[in-house]
């Protein structure tokens, strides 16, 4: 079944979150999410997301699409690693409801033959259990597929960066540690993976109560990936790839940076009224939809 078309029930669904997230700002609006760079999205939604997964995953995968949809009004459709993406019953219509497909390059290009707004952890899964040392950073290393297919479909980049998702829960063990070592080993003999090794967390104290802290989300500069003249396709999809990498590491070390002189940084009341805003704000939502027409228009010559 091709990723544009859904059964009855998974529409059924679609629609119950879809009147969700267009009441939901007061409840979104009450935690005081750091949101700016929403000037930089394309208006006519056809850009692809690359972000950083945190172990909070659920923190980017919601924020993200919502702040997308409250700016520019299009849904967001996530790429989802193989493991997630390929959930039965109900997680599995309620990931398809919610825009998400099996992060295939194949899912990808349909995405963007149809002009949609797509959302891509080049990390994948691997990126979100972090152990100590390992907050905030990327693990990319040999993934340059969605540099690929952004390129073969004259899509722009838009790098988003998260911060805060990864003091949620502090890591305690180091991967080089004898329970990360032992962790990866049971990770590659059951799972087939050493990749997804599960380091020692807490929350508060001891712990695992989540920590409270404030989300800092920031949208950076579209990144052309139209091929330049006299430049060879490989060497061109790497140039991509470093480029959205390195522009998504300084939005990190940015807002990480932001977020020290922030007194609302753990969600205490206390500093409420002196916490850091984006400027510009956030801007008011626009009636844009998400009936766009398919055909995978590209402006590259």
């Amino acid at each position: 079944m091709s990723v544009m078309d859904h059964p009855p029930r998974v529409r059924a669904l679609k629609r119950v979150l879809g009147a969700v997230a267009d009441n939901i700002d007061p409840v979104v609006d009450l935690w005081r999410p750091y949101i700016d760079g929403v000037q930089n999205l394309p208006a006519d939604g056809r850009f692809l997301l690359v972000g950083n997964h945190t172990q909070m995953g659920s923190a980017e995968t919601f924020l993200i699409p919502y702040a997308v949809r409250r700016q520019i009004g299009v849904r967001v459709r996530p790429l989802a690693d193989r493991q997630f993406g390929q959930m039965r019953g109900l997680s599995g219509d309620l990931m398809a409801a919610y825009g998400g497909v099996v992060g295939a390059p194949e899912t990808a290009r349909e995405l963007m033959q149809h002009d949609q707004t797509v959302l891509v952890f080049p990390g994948g899964g691997r990126e979100i259990p972090k152990f100590k040392g390992e907050e905030y950073t990327l693990r990319w290393q040999g993934r340059s597929g969605f540099a690929r297919v952004a390129i073969e479909n004259g899509y722009p980049i838009v790098p988003v960066g998260l911060v805060g998702g990864d003091d949620v829960y502090r890591p305690i063990t180091s991967r080089d540690s004898a329970w990360g070592r032992f962790s990866q080993a049971m990770s590659s003999r059951f799972g087939g993976r050493d990749d997804m090794a599960i380091p020692l967390l807490r929350g508060v104290g001891p712990t695992l109560i989540p920590r409270p802290e404030r989300m800092y989300l920031r949208f950076g500069t579209p990144i052309d990936t139209c091929t330049p003249v006299g430049i060879d396709a490989a060497g061109w999809v790497d140039e991509v790839k470093h480029r959205t990498q390195a522009q998504l590491e300084q939005i990190l070390d940015d807002l990480l940076r932001l977020r020290e002189s922030d007194p609302y940084r753990t969600l205490s009341p206390l500093g409420w009224f002196r916490a850091a805003r984006p400027e510009p704000a956030l801007g008011e939502s626009t009636d844009a939809g998400e009936g766009r027409g398919g055909g995978g228009a590209s402006d590259c010559g």
